[in-house]
């Protein structure tokens, strides 16, 4: 998991983010811990965490927990969704999305921006940007969201 979020990263964010934390040697390491706590640890029991495979290989790895923002009006975040480019188009994303978010709830994300495939697939989700942005391993990031079916209200707004 730990390889292919390294890998995933590598493909979506050359030219955003700096090549230097992108080529660190230490990132897989870095990654691994992050993926073991996350498996592990208790106080993540209630993430939900996702895997896609073709032909025995992973190709795309997925994490969802409850938000931490104070402003949410949400009730699952959606922290880690990455699937090699090579298994762009095949229906990975979407089966991913729906393993770890469910369709009625109301969900948000963090996004690199730009990123127009990625804020493209969301969009088709049925998420919006809400206008909020924040920096990140020194890339700019819009939060987009999506209401519940049948919800109204503010928690998005079309841009």
């Amino acid at each position: 998991m730990a390889r292919l979020h390294v890998a995933t990263w590598q493909e979506a964010y050359r030219g955003i983010m700096s090549g230097e934390m992108l080529d660190d040697p230490a990132f897989v390491s870095t990654r691994e811990r992050f993926w073991t706590i996350g498996l592990t640890d208790e106080r993540f029991a209630h993430d939900r965490i996702a895997v896609v495979e073709h032909c025995g290989d992973l190709i795309g790895i997925a994490q969802s927990a409850a938000p931490t923002e104070t402003d949410a009006t949400w009730s699952q975040q959606l922290n880690v969704l990455y699937v090699l480019a090579s298994a762009h188009g095949t229906g990975a994303g979407k089966a991913l999305l729906d393993a770890v978010i469910c369709r009625d709830t109301a969900a948000g994300l963090w996004v690199a921006d730009p990123n127009p495939r990625a804020q493209a697939f969301y969009r088709k989700h049925g998420f919006v940007p809400d206008g909020s942005s924040k920096e990140e391993y020194g890339t700019r990031e819009i939060r987009m969201v999506r209401r519940a079916p049948g919800e109204r209200g503010r928690n998005a707004t079309l841009t």
